[in-house]
């Protein structure tokens, strides 16, 4: 013991003088900027593949076939991304969550919509492909009782689904894109419905930040104008426009079924041919939740006559449900 006390008491005065010695060259170093004493997180790489679908237009919106890897650079929140994965969509599967509003206000159009859409799935799903159809009025119901590519059964599921009284649009759009979410390849939501709103539970953000998280491209059939009707309360729409702008797809207004028709094939066509765009998020010193996503045209002659249509961003913390 006598021998083992001196050494523990020399380790301890060592030690402690050691302690003394780093303070004080700490001491003399100069103070980092308050960005570099931010916490680590912010400097951690994602190594979650990001995708990013993207339909290039052409002055007449017409879509734009024929691009390669190079004609695109990726950016997120303002930082340029490599691709990683870069593809082109017309040999890629599509899941479709159809939803048809079946409340009152559409009772005199729901023929022409049950029409229009069989003709749609007809010309558009492949046996790779899968198509869910949904109506909603009061309440949100599937029809086809999951994704199929079988024709008939489709076919038979619109013929199946049925008028109610109410609206329940935006609870539609949450439990169409949760169901959507853990499927693979592109994920695309149809709604057709006059814009209105008035039983959902659910409300307009919480509807926009499923179909996000579940990368849906979301296209919108009105089958009422605005014009339509100087009272109409436009809201709805305006909602169901910015909805599709914000995940790369379209909205459409149809007055008849040769406009119903017209938009269907239009939404297959941009189906057909779109682009994916895939990349590994580099360093992000952002604290936003919201990933913004940016996409530009390189080496493209006439590219100031193109536009091309992706989803706004992503969040990199996903909701529970």
């Amino acid at each position: 013991m006598k021998q083992v006390l001196p050494s523990l008491g020399a380790f301890a005065l060592f030690a402690f003088a050691s302690i003394l010695l780093t303070q004080d060259s700490a001491a003399q170093q100069p103070a980092k900027p308050p960005t570099q004493s931010q916490p680590e997180a912010t400097l951690k790489v994602d190594v979650k593949l990001v995708n990013v679908y993207v339909t290039v237009t052409d002055a007449h919106g017409s879509p734009v076939a024929g691009l390669n890897k190079d004609n695109f650079i990726v950016e997120e929140d303002g930082r340029e991304q490599k691709i990683a994965v870069f593809d082109k969509e017309s040999s890629q599967p599509i899941s479709i969550g159809l939803a048809v509003d079946t409340s009152l206000s559409t009772r005199h159009d729901l023929p022409l919509e049950q029409a229009a859409a069989k003709r749609f799935a007809h010309s558009l799903i492949r046996p790779v492909d899968a198509l869910a159809v949904y109506g909603f009025n009061e309440t949100v119901y599937e029809s086809t009782h999951g994704y199929t590519s079988e024709l008939k059964r489709i076919d038979e599921a619109i013929d199946h689904i049925h008028l109610g009284a109410a609206t329940a649009l935006y609870d539609a759009i949450y439990l169409v894109s949760r169901s959507l979410d853990k499927r693979q390849g592109r994920k695309v939501i149809v709604l057709i419905t006059d814009g209105g709103d008035t039983v959902s539970k659910i409300d307009y953000k919480e509807a926009v930040r499923a179909a996000e998280e579940a990368e849906a491209i979301v296209y919108s059939i009105i089958i009422v104008p605005i014009e339509a009707s100087a009272g109409r309360e436009t809201g709805g729409e305006h909602a169901l426009i910015q909805l599709s702008e914000d995940t790369g797809g379209k909205y459409y207004y149809a007055t008849s079924n040769g406009q119903l028709d017209q938009a269907f094939r239009k939404i297959s066509d941009e189906l057909r041919t779109q682009y994916l765009l895939a990349y590994y998020p580099s360093q992000r010193l952002s604290f936003s939740e919201f990933r913004r996503i940016d996409v530009r045209f390189s080496g493209v002659p006439d590219a100031a006559q193109y536009r091309a249509r992706h989803r706004a961003g992503y969040y990199s913390v996903k909701s529970d449900f």
